[in-house]
């Protein structure tokens, strides 16, 4: 058992109906107030495993605790009360004719008075300073909006935990780094369980405390950004690349023989002062 736990799974299996082996024995745990990365190719399971986390699907064995309660049909409400998802594609999760209606769905179907969802619409929007776009048809935004809007109708029901399906594809550079700023205020300032599954390797060292490797279903490597990456042929193996300015340190250290050692600099930030003391300057 783990008292800290938010999220456990154990033994999770998941076969689709076409027989496809979706998960085959995905154990997980993610404490409360942590952020956490799922990283793995196209196929190898991590949004169908973001899908248990509040019972769009359902195990074909094992089992899934959100704080230590298993998620069964009886329990789904509370569940999805307290676990939000946020899919990959906004326009999958946006449908009302207004941002504000987007946002004030989810609310509105907890049963809380007009004045309480028009209470939490408005702090939402105003906490993701989007609130200029309350009355914006989600179908004119550019992707970057649509995707602070699809965190919105999430944040705006309370979640304990949310769990981010690729938050930042498609977005170009700008719109991204809002994105991920917005995701580690959010964890600072609310404690917010964060589960991420990404193809963004560059953006993990800067927001996940603890990362999954996944791979054809199953769970390969699990540990901090600085264990998992230090094992460059695993990363490689699951048709994963180290974090470009690691792989920057990696060919200066592999080509012209510099000594940046391994685990290799994850960020800019860590890679100049390796390079600084190497070079023997001062900070």
């Amino acid at each position: 058992m783990c008292d800290e736990c938010a999220v456990r799974t154990v033994d999770l299996h998941f076969t689709y109906p076409d027989g496809t082996r979706a998960l085959r024995g995905v154990n997980f745990t993610a404490r409360r107030g942590e952020k956490v990365a799922i990283i793995g190719s196209n196929g190898s399971g991590k949004s169908t495993f973001l899908f248990h986390l509040n019972g769009i699907l359902f195990p074909t064995k094992g089992k899934v605790f959100i704080n230590g309660e298993e998620i069964t049909k009886k329990n789904l409400d509370n569940i999805r009360q307290t676990v939000g998802i946020v899919f990959q594609d906004p326009d999958d999760q946006l449908f009302a004719p207004t941002v504000w209606d987007d946002v004030a769905f989810g609310p509105g179907n907890m049963g809380l008075s007009k004045s309480e969802v028009e209470e939490r619409v408005n702090n939402t929007l105003k906490m993701l300073n989007i609130e200029q776009l309350k009355d914006r048809s989600p179908d004119n935004l550019s992707g970057g909006q649509k995707r602070l809007v699809s965190i919105a109708g999430v944040l705006a029901m309370n979640p304990e935990i949310i769990a981010l399906d690729e938050p930042t594809s498609n977005l170009d550079s700008r719109s991204s780094s809002t994105v991920m700023r917005l995701l580690h205020n959010l964890s600072a300032r609310m404690k917010i369980t964060l589960i991420m599954a990404t193809h963004d390797i560059d953006a993990v060292p800067l927001f996940a405390e603890r990362v999954y490797v996944m791979s054809e279903g199953r769970i390969i490597a699990e540990g901090t950004p600085e264990d998992v990456f230090s094992d460059v042929e695993a990363i490689r193996n699951s048709h994963l690349r180290l974090p470009r300015v690691a792989h920057m340190m990696e060919i200066l250290h592999k080509k012209d023989g510099m000594p940046t050692g391994n685990p290799y600099p994850l960020t800019i930030g860590e890679a100049r002062r390796r390079l600084r003391e190497i070079c023997g300057l001062r900070n």
